[in-house]
């Protein structure tokens, strides 16, 4: 089984929405038995709070349930417990560095890195560009379950 960590700063809008869109895409593939997935934060802001309801509001939308997930702050177990750390942006990737006190099993990776333009994925919380946001998403992931499989 293939363990995913998805991480942003509050585990609110980027990283649920990828944790959620990642698990229909493999279920609609049939392949969700390979894989656990998951998100977090790196920050302790959000702690307890649930997807921010734009955020929640698209993923209904694309008949996606994301109830009962609330943020949680990564912590350095997560770097011996999950096989990928994929993060949003470059400062969730040195916040997780910190976390965990580097990446000497290279277990982490910004999501669009597995695409062929690597980058950031769009912040909605500054911009509220949900839709940018979940393009990014769904390219990043998409990228990301076919370099897996």
């Amino acid at each position: 089984m293939i363990k995913i960590l998805f991480v942003c700063h509050g585990n609110i809008c980027r990283s649920p929405m990828a944790e959620f869109m990642m698990k229909k895409m493999v279920a609609d593939s049939g392949i969700s038995d390979r894989f656990e997935i998951a998100s977090a934060a790196v920050s302790a802001e959000e702690l307890g709070n649930p997807v921010y309801p734009p955020a929640r509001r698209l993923l209904q939308s694309a008949g996606i349930d994301c109830s009962g997930k609330y943020a949680r702050q990564m912590s350095k177990k997560d770097y011996a417990y999950f096989d990928y750390l994929i993060c949003m942006d470059n400062s969730n990737m040195r916040n997780m560095q910190r976390i965990c006190g580097g990446d000497p099993e290279s277990k982490m990776y910004r999501l669009l890195d597995f695409t062929d333009s690597p980058g950031e994925v769009a912040d909605p919380w500054y911009s509220g560009n949900f839709d940018a946001t979940w393009h990014d998403l769904e390219r990043g992931i998409t990228a990301l379950i076919d370099q897996l499989m």
